[in-house]
Order: structure tokens, then C-alpha cells, then sequence
């Protein structure tokens, strides 16, 4: 019975928004690779910032982002979230509350859950690994970039260097900036140059993820240039700094993230033709461990909860019902159609897609 509000208002979405008219003309779709529903809702950890082997400077972690309850601590950590889009849009996956949000496939890790978020289903047969190797599935990316309305106007940027195939870049004909690729247009602005200049000159961490910073500015400079209607921006770095280990390093790149994604959407109202016309979807590929306190810096199958993921939503169709306090029950294969259905497309594919997320989208018409 918990779960039964879910079923009535999938039926009643499902049937309602292929007539409605939507305000939303564009999509922005964001993850923040790895980053535990832990900390979104409670905050830093205060066990993992005690372990000096996983947080070099404990009192000045303590000091960013410490408090006494969960929503002081979570609110110090990613401020836009719990200021902006807990008043405004809607957040899923607080687990203390029974609200859950899982992987539906079984591997818990990148390749498998960005294929599972862009495609609408889970993959186990032909998506079981992080190689380089062309997605055979098709992405709500590539579906909406064959249509008429999206054709041309869909982009994706990432900071690792495994998304451009994920996406399928080649077939899907989709521009894709992915791990220390630069801009790479015939005539670049002033701006592009130097992200481009600055990338080939200042030391990375890690072989295949670049600093976020770049893909965010790479993503935003993009938007200025092309106005894209669909947009899919991958950051990485607090699932890179959770695997080296750096507690300390992973919370001040989920903060970061936090800020970042406060920029693209004051930038997004600042202009008229994205104002009030744009949604925006944030999840995460995967989750991490929790217990034996060192399973935080891993996931994958055989690590328990690292299926466990949340969800976040805001633009103009979608109520502002903030953080969901009642059970049910999300997956992260309905992230693809609920997509599609902001932008009023009905989303299919070779396989069945997870449905739309049934309070996604306001159930009586809207006109545009």
C-alpha cells in the first residue's frame, strides 16, 4: 500500500502529458559521478572527516562543513540544493524516509549507469564494463537529435573521457566534449581559447578525468555560443577523489559542483529564450559503500549500497514539492523518459524505458 500513490500517478502522467503542453522547451541534464545520497541529505560524514587517512585537515573540513543536525550540515555543503531546488523543484532518495532511488542494472558502476540514465534501461548483456566501446543503444540524446525540433541543437560535455562513447558521438552525430578534449570549432571565442590553452598547461590527477572546471566552462561557453535546447553535462570529480581516498577533496568537489550548477541556472533565467523554459535533471550514476566504514571510496556489485542513488528536478512543470518525506520507490532508468516527456516527445526505444517520474510534471495542461 506505501507504494500505491506511485502506481495511480504513473497511470494518470503516463495518459495525461503526450496531450499536455509543457512550458519546458529545454532540458539540462546533470550528474555528479559517485556522489553518495548520504551526503546530499545529511552532510559530511563526521566519522570519515575523523579518519585522518581519508581527510588531511579534519578541524578546517570540520569548520566548512560541519553542524549539529543533518540539514545544517547538508545545507553548508551544497547550498543551492537545499536554498534553490529544495524550495523550488524537487529532490528523491532520502532513505531515512523510505524514499529510495536504486540502479535497476547490476553493475553499480559508470559505463553501466550513465547507459541505464541516457537509454531508459538497464543493459547487463552488452554493458558490463568501462571500456571505450560505441553504445549499441540508442540515448534519449540521439532520439531527440532525430527529431525535427532537437535536431542539431543537443550537446553533451563530460570530464571523463569514456562519455563520447556512451553517447555514441559518431553515430548520434551529437557534439561530445569528453575528458581533456579542447574546443575544437573553426572559429573559437576569446574565452575558449584559454580554456584551451589553460587545460594543455596545468597538471591533472587523473589519466581520463579532467578538473570539472573545464567541462563546466567548456558547457556554459557552448550554451552562450550555440543555445543549445538539450544539454548533458557529467561531472566527475567527487567519484575520482572518493576512489584516491581524499574525504576531504570529495567534499570540496561536491561543493564546488553545488556552485557550478547554482551558475548554469542564474545564467539559464538571465536569458530569455531558457528563462522559465528550462528543466533541470540531477542524479548520479552510481552509489558507494557506507559499511565497513572503507567501502566509501569503492562501488560495484560486490560493494552493498552502491545501487543506491537519488534524483533531483526543477523547472517550470515540475511542482515544488522539495524533499520527498514519503515512501516509494524511484529508478534511475526513468531519468531517459521523464526527460522526453518535460520536453512533451513520447520517449521509446528497441527495449522498454522506465517510466516517467510520476510527480515530474504537473498533470493538467499548461499552455506555453
Amino acid at each position: 500500500m506505501k507504494y500505491s500513490f506511485l502506481v495511480l500517478f504513473a497511470f494518470v502522467s503516463i495518459n495525461t502529458f503526450a496531450q499536455s503542453t509543457t512550458k519546458t522547451e529545454n532540458i539540462i541534464l546533470i550528474t555528479l559521478d559517485g556522489y553518495r545520497w548520504q551526503e546530499l541529505f545529511t552532510g559530511a560524514d563526521s566519522l570519515l572527516i575523523k579518519e585522518k587517512k581519508f581527510t588531511e585537515d579534519p578541524a578546517g573540513i570540520k569548520s566548512l562543513y560541519g553542524g549539529i543536525t543533518p540539514e545544517e550540515r547538508r545545507e553548508k555543503l551544497m547550498p543551492f540544493f537545499w536554498k534553490t531546488i529544495a524550495t523550488q523543484g524537487q529532490l528523491y532518495g532520502n532513505r531515512a524516509y523510505g524514499n529510495q532511488v536504486n540502479c535497476s542494472n547490476t553493475m553499480w558502476f559508470s559505463y553501466p549507469g550513465y547507459s541505464e540514465i541516457l537509454c531508459g534501461f538497464a543493459d547487463d548483456e552488452r554493458i558490463d564494463s568501462n571500456k571505450k566501446k560505441d553504445n549499441p543503444n540508442v540515448t534519449v540524446l540521439e532520439f531527440l537529435n532525430k527529431t525535427k525540433t532537437y535536431n542539431g541543437k543537443v550537446a553533451a560535455f563530460s570530464s571523463w573521457d569514456v562519455t563520447p562513447f556512451i553517447v555514441n558521438e559518431t553515430r548520434s552525430g551529437i557534439p561530445v566534449n569528453g575528458g581533456y578534449e579542447t574546443a575544437r570549432e573553426k572559429k573559437l571565442s576569446d574565452r575558449e581559447v584559454f580554456l584551451n590553452e589553460l587545460q594543455a598547461t596545468i597538471p591533472g590527477f587523473w589519466g581520463n578525468v579532467r578538473q570539472d572546471a573545464f567541462t563546466h566552462n567548456y558547457a556554459l561557453e557552448y550554451m552562450k555560443k550555440h543555445r543549445p535546447k538539450v544539454v548533458f553535462i557529467s561531472y566527475g570529480e567527487t567519484d575520482d577523489f572518493a576512489h584516491d581516498g581524499s574525504y576531504d577533496h570529495y567534499l570540496k568537489a561536491a561543493n564546488r559542483t553545488d556552485y557550478f550548477i547554482q551558475q548554469l541556472w542564474n545564467w539559464v533565467q538571465s536569458q530569455p529564450e531558457y528563462k522559465n523554459k528550462t528543466t533541470f535533471l540531477i542524479t548520479t550514476d552510481h552509489g558507494r559503500g557506507t559499511q565497513p566504514i572503507e567501502t566509501w571510496r569503492n562501488h560495484g556489485d560486490e560493494i552493498p549500497g552502491a545501487d543506491q542513488i537519488w534524483l533531483a528536478i526543477m523547472g517550470p512543470d515540475t511542482p515544488a514539492l522539495g524533499e520527498l518525506k514519503e515512501a516509494g520507490q524511484l529508478y534511475q532508468n526513468q531519468v531517459a523518459k521523464t526527460a522526453a516527456a518535460l520536453l512533451g516527445v513520447q520517449y521509446t526505444n528497441e527495449k522498454k524505458v522506465g517510466e516517467v517520474v510520476p510527480r515530474a510534471i504537473r498533470t493538467t495542461p499548461v499552455s506555453k
